[in-house]
């Protein structure tokens, strides 16, 4: 007796014991109707609650350090952008006359234009040294050793781009 027929019996009294759910058909009427419901009306009148969202977990802090990374970086890029139409825009000097005159508004405006352009270049720069290390060191890539160097990259652009405002 082979193995097929010893499981064919098998096989057929666990489908004669299945009970088949009909599927169900909607017409193109309650089809409509179900469209224009939306999804927290649905699940209130099922009774469920609404799955939650995003915003309800909180993010791991190499998430965190990722997107700002990757915030960072798009920042950086529209500012050079910014900046080079500036200079095509103006002529020649005219990006350098843009920064003497931020420079020139005060303490405040100073600071902050400094801060605005300092921070995210040093944290998109040591996040870049980050990944390069863990690329040559994948041992120092643990779920621990990832949130600690989250907290020292936050921590030492902070104080690297404090550090610049005083140039």
């Amino acid at each position: 007796m082979t193995t097929v027929s010893k499981l064919r019996p098998l096989l057929r009294r666990a489908i004669a014991t299945q009970h088949a759910r009909p599927m169900t058909v909607l017409s193109k009427q309650s089809a409509e109707e179900y469209k224009k419901q939306n999804y927290n009306s649905r699940m209130a009148a099922t009774g469920r609650p609404v799955s939650p969202h995003v915003t309800v977990y909180s993010f791991p802090a190499g998430a965190l350090s990722s997107i700002t990374n990757r915030v960072t970086g798009m920042g950086l890029s529209f500012g050079a952008v910014g900046l080079g139409a500036v200079e095509m825009i103006g002529g020649s000097g005219a990006a350098a006359d843009l920064m003497s005159s931020i420079g020139s508004n005060g303490g405040l405006v100073t600071v902050t234009a400094k801060l605005v352009v300092g921070f995210p270049l040093v944290y998109h720069y040591m996040g870049g040294i980050r990944h390069l290390v863990w690329d040559n060191m994948p041992d120092t890539l643990t779920n621990s050793d990832v949130e600690t160097a989250s907290y020292a990259l936050v921590g030492a652009s902070a104080v690297v781009s404090g550090g610049l405002l005083f140039m």
